[in-house]
């Protein structure tokens, strides 16, 4: 097998993990290597290509819940980017891709000037939270603050993720990636992609 066919086999697997199971890319790579045997040191494949292949095998295996999946998330999205509309929200990840189902968690990036006043907003809307720190858009370290958020459609807790940045993080959020997509979008962006 070549290398470019061992890399789209790891790719196919930890697609398959990331629909089924909800992991996250990275965990999903790594698994993949495991279940088929191969060498820790392997060359993964790159996030594309996975992405790829997950929207693959969502067409194959999906087709009939997974649109209904996308919009339930994508309305929960849209509740909390007008509950924190102050903060200058910007869905990503999987629900803003298109490619979400119901086991992907809402991934919201904040623009403060004060880092605190969203988790202070939080606290007077009583909502339970964990701080975690993760990397984040420059390799530098951010808080994220993640909360369950109950999704009537899918009658079950979603999780959504705050990633808190600087107001000056915001002109870099939205460069275009490798293929010329915005790797995130405010509520306009959104709201567009519900009534399409």
């Amino acid at each position: 097998m070549s290398m470019n066919d061992v890399a789209l086999e790891i790719a196919a697997t930890a697609a398959r993990l990331v629909v089924e199971e909800g992991l996250a890319f990275g965990p999903a790579k790594h698994r993949a290597l495991k279940a088929l045997g191969l060498p820790g040191r392997t060359a993964l494949p790159t996030n594309d290509v996975v992405e790829s292949e997950v929207r693959d095998y969502i067409a194959l295996f999906c087709a009939d819940t997974q649109p209904a999946e996308l919009r339930a998330l994508r309305e929960l999205a849209r509740v909390w980017l007008l509950r924190l509309k102050e903060f200058r929200p910007h869905l990503g990840g999987a629900v803003w891709q298109g490619w979400a189902t119901r086991l992907c968690d809402i991934d919201l990036a904040l623009f403060c000037d004060d880092p605190k006043s969203a988790e202070i907003s939080l606290i007077n809307q009583d909502q339970r939270y964990e701080v975690q720190t993760v990397r984040g858009l420059h390799g530098d370290d951010v808080d994220v603050l993640s909360l369950h958020s109950f999704c009537e459609p899918l009658n079950e807790d979603v999780g959504v993720h705050l990633r808190i940045y600087d107001l000056d993080d915001l002109r870099g959020a939205l460069l275009p990636d490798a293929q010329g997509r915005s790797p995130r979008g405010d509520l306009q962006a959104l709201e567009r992609l519900l009534t399409a």
